[in-house]
């Protein structure tokens, strides 16, 4: 138990700085290359901060533990949007994009949808029970495929975009030293988010609480810490689109890359209460339009980021009732 308070206390202090080292890093190469933000933060930064439920899902596939592959997934990409941005938003107010709420959230939206038809419909499964197959696993592995080629595709389009004042006061630093921060930051926010998600298992188990229950919240925050502290870093340092851009993609990778690759390991049984989930992370993403669209600008303001955090906990609660 001392040994596991450790690694949760270090892991945070090795998860905060090597955020610190991904934004700067990423921005940098943004900067040298004109390339937009919002591209950097769905790529990158997206999947660097995915890597702790990556490995957390692909072990529990390997290891038979459906019940917290896909509680992770669920639990983190609900925490994205709530939490997350509304940590961020409280910091300071996020504008947004019209891209991001044209497309990328209707994608993240999507997806949402995907999963749930394709775990209720059992359309390619060969058990009686309701289960995420390995053919619906390469599915989402296929819609994966798409939105990257999405990804290059506005990148190419928005190669001349000019950055704002803000922007063009970030460092940019020799090529060596982004990348060895990028590489540095990514295999920190591994290391730490690692050592967290440990400790808190055991932590967790301590107290007797269900493999259910901890997927979809110990772990469920504790993967989702990358995401956490690099969009709240990116957004104190003025840095919306990246802070946007990396929680959406996020969301986005987790489902059609993370649990796409878990099923196709090995299909993963679904539970039909993970439908409340579902419905949960739906509903999450339709209050988030609506607070873009609300307002003379599309941004979330510091009110609805409070909002997004009282949802949050109120959501955790209910998962505290139910067992």
């Amino acid at each position: 138990m001392i040994l596991a308070y450790t690694l949760f206390i270090i892991g945070f202090v090795i998860l905060i700085k090597s955020a610190d080292w991904l934004v700067d890093g990423a921005t940098s190469i943004a900067k040298r290359y004109a390339i937009p933000e919002l591209v950097i933060g769905l790529t990158i930064v997206s999947f660097g901060t995915s890597m702790p439920e990556l490995i957390v899902n692909v072990l529990a596939s390997f290891n038979g533990n459906s019940e917290l592959a896909i509680g992770n997934i669920f639990g983190s990409n609900i925490a994205n949007i709530l939490l997350i941005l509304g940590a961020s938003a409280l910091i300071k107010p996020l504008p947004i994009q019209k891209s991001i709420y044209y497309t990328e959230i209707p994608i993240s939206l999507l997806a949402t949808f995907m999963v749930g038809f394709l775990a209720n419909a059992n359309l390619f499964g060969k058990s009686a029970g309701l289960a995420i197959s390995s053919i619906d696993g390469l599915l989402l592995l296929l819609f994966f495929g798409l939105f990257m080629t999405y990804i290059y595709v506005i990148s190419k389009d928005k190669k001349e975009q000019l950055f704002s004042e803000t922007e063009s006061e970030m460092e940019m630093m020799p090529m060596a030293k982004s990348l060895l921060l990028i590489v540095a930051g990514l295999i920190g926010l591994f290391i730490g988010g690692k050592w967290i998600v440990d400790g808190a298992i055991v932590i967790a188990q301590s107290f007797g609480l269900s493999e259910s229950f901890i997927g979809l919240t110990i772990i469920a925050v504790g993967t989702s810490l990358p995401e956490l502290v690099t969009s709240v870093t990116a957004s104190r340092k003025g840095r919306a689109d990246m802070a946007i851009g990396n929680v959406i993609g996020s969301n986005i990778f987790n489902i059609f890359w993370i649990l796409g690759l878990s099923a196709t390991i090995k299909p993963l049984p679904f539970n039909e209460l993970n439908n409340d989930d579902i419905l949960m992370l739906i509903f999450s993403n339709t209050v988030l339009i609506f607070a873009v669209i609300n307002g003379k600008k599309p941004s979330i303001s510091r009110f609805e980021g409070l909002v997004f955090i009282v949802m949050y906990f109120s959501y955790l609660t209910y998962l505290l009732l139910r067992g």
